[in-house]
């Protein structure tokens, strides 16, 4: 099937590899450097902003902010299906479904860097042709499908992502420096997934706390914790063990 990629980023060129066929694949980007990039990472192809041409599939690959205007902008390019890449479900479904209502919408979420392919990745699809054909090229790359809902997913990643992300960023800007040999085996964890969050992209951390609340739910734990007396403390203790 002929693919367009709409975004030339990380995600863009990991669907890009496990979905495209050589040759059949192109990108487009605000930067037009970035699509000649991806598409030569994929044996695709790069085309202008303005195109015309027309597609099996269209895939948004951009940030969350932009998901909605950019299907608007693409969707009428898309001869069988949309499908997105951006991280979260609700909206681009919904938009998906606005601007063309007779094609397949398929939203993936892969829970992963693309340096650490393969792994989970939740699927709303509606089970027509282009959607198995997209779900037959992620299982033979070796990816676990999650079928999911919009609504079960983005419930999912307030805890999974702007709840772990915010207890990881607040230990780490509450944190002392300590000397060498004072490290615990909770502290080592910590310190190792504190490299992981910061070693991102701040504006992709910051896409996904505007797009799924609960940090403000961290806070209020971490408040309970800190005025707790002893007995609440033990408490809040074998309540976080369960």
């Amino acid at each position: 099937m002929d693919v367009l990629i709409v975004g030339a980023g990380a995600m863009g060129r990991w669907f890009g590899e496990v979905v495209g066929e050589e040759g059949r694949v192109a990108f487009v980007d605000r930067e037009a450097e970035a699509a000649r990039e991806a598409a030569d990472a994929v044996g695709g192809r790069a085309i202008p902003e303005e195109t015309a041409e027309r597609f099996d599939i269209v895939c948004l690959a951009v940030p969350i902010p932009a998901v909605e205007r950019v299907i608007e902008l693409y969707a009428p390019l898309a001869d069988r299906a949309l499908a997105d890449v951006s991280g979260v479900m609700g909206a681009p479904i919904e938009a998906m479904e606005a601007v063309a209502p007779e094609r397949e919408h398929v939203s993936l979420h892969p829970l992963f860097a693309p340096e650490n392919a393969p792994g989970n990745v939740p699927v709303v699809a509606g089970g027509g042709p282009v959607a198995e054909w997209i779900e037959e090229r992620l299982r033979e790359a070796g990816n676990a499908l999650v079928a999911t809902t919009p609504e079960e997913h983005d419930r999912a990643m307030e805890t999974v992502q702007t709840k772990a992300h915010t207890a990881v960023l607040a230990y780490a800007l509450a944190a002392d420096a300590v000397p060498e040999g004072f490290e615990t085996p909770v502290s080592r964890e910590l310190d190792g997934l504190v490299r992981t969050v910061t070693g991102g992209n701040p504006r992709v951390y910051a896409d996904i706390q505007s797009a799924f609340p609960g940090s403000a739910d961290v806070a209020e734990a971490a408040i309970d914790v800190a005025e707790a007396d002893r007995t609440e403390f033990e408490s809040l203790y074998r309540e976080a063990g369960e």
